[in-house]
């Protein structure tokens, strides 16, 4: 994914008010939108180089973004609205061995009146009669298709990813969410898109969220896949790695 412009560089001060954060640049202030609900633990604690990016629309009451934070190893990728759009990138490349039998991809796919899905990936050979996903269809049963449910992952402790940053029930609705259907007959998968370039493993945070790091690892032994792909950061792209990081539960 390319940034074009490429991202502007700043101090990054403080994060409020969960969607404002407070960006120093050439002496200036600058007051930013934050596009990330978690808790952004270990990255909000003391002012660290950022790079954030710009946009000019009349309409948009702040024309900053902050993309990224600066930590002692690595940067860190802040922007919760990339990681589909990161997924589904890697998915179109074809690097990624267990996703190649799939010639066909959705995005955002209702799977009931009340739920969307991230990405649903399928054969085109074995579901001929599909244009286009709605939960109408998916309630039949009927396709073989491979469901993919996304997460950023900002949080490290020395080389360990970790996922979640605070406790999210909602997390953990999506898990229970993915068992049911794979109890339908679909397979599923969690991919945690770490957007650090500082991690050599992943693991659930169970001291944070012990209930989900269970319903995760109960998924899992059912079958569910798990990936976890490090990104590479720089002010000018974000790049999914293909290669998941070892996954430990």
């Amino acid at each position: 994914m390319e940034f074009n412009p490429p991202l502007k560089s700043g101090q990054f001060l403080k994060r409020y008010k969960r969607f404002f954060a407070d960006i120093e640049k050439d002496g200036e202030v600058i007051t930013a939108h934050c596009p990330n609900t978690g808790s952004m633990k270990g990255l909000k604690e003391q002012p660290t180089e950022c790079r954030f990016s710009v946009n000019d629309d009349p309409k948009r009451k702040l024309k900053a973004t902050l993309e990224m934070i600066k930590t002692e190893t690595s940067w860190v990728g802040v922007n919760t609205a990339l990681p589909n759009k990161l997924v589904y990138e890697l998915w179109a490349s074809g690097q990624v061995k267990h996703w190649k039998p799939f010639d066909r991809a959705q995005s955002e796919v209702k799977i009931s009146d009340k739920s969307r899905i991230d990405l649903v990936l399928w054969e085109e050979a074995k579901a001929p009669d599909i244009k286009k996903l709605s939960h109408k269809i998916i309630e039949k049963d009927e396709f073989p298709l491979h469901m993919i449910e996304v997460k950023n992952v900002t949080l490290a402790e020395g080389k360990t990813a970790m996922f979640p940053d605070a406790v999210t029930e909602r997390g953990q609705k999506h898990i229970i969410e993915l068992m049911e259907l794979m109890d339908r007959g679909y397979t599923c998968e969690f991919v945690f898109t770490v957007q650090r370039e500082d991690c050599a493993i992943f693991t659930p945070a169970a001291d944070i969220d012990p209930e989900y790091a269970r319903l995760l690892k109960e998924a899992h032994n059912k079958g569910l896949i798990v990936s976890a792909f490090p990104c590479k950061l720089t002010e000018s792209s974000i790049e999914l790695l293909p290669k998941s990081l070892p996954i430990k539960f």
